[in-house]
């Protein structure tokens, strides 16, 4: 992968409890690990119907420099939109160049 390439800027997120301060509950949410450089291709879309709504689905490829870090539990925000990671692949010749990141949007959106 060219660094050239690497050229849309998307956050890496992860997932954190936290209490909240109206009732003092601990609630999901999300925090930002990292701001980074990223391929992003759009690779198909599909309409589907889930409990009587209609959806639709857009499968992604997000690629980034490699990471240690990134597991298929984080999710990537890019250009206002939710990307869940579906797995983490690493490049095949080095396994430390880069990670290729299989995501969907569109389902759950956070």
């Amino acid at each position: 992968m060219q660094a050239g390439k690497l050229n849309k800027r998307v956050i890496l997120q992860k997932p954190v409890k936290t209490q909240s301060l109206a009732t003092g509950a601990i609630v999901n949410g999300w925090a930002d690990v990292a701001e980074l450089w990223a391929n992003v291709t759009d690779l198909s879309a599909r309409d589907f119907v889930a409990a009587q709504a209609g959806q639709n689905e857009v499968t992604t490829r997000i690629t980034i420099r490699w990471r240690g870090d990134v597991t298929d539990k984080h999710r990537i925000l890019y250009s206002g939109r939710v990307y869940d990671i579906a797995g983490v692949l690493e490049d095949d010749k080095s396994g430390r160049e880069y990670l290729t990141l299989p995501c969907a949007r569109g389902v759950n959106d956070g």
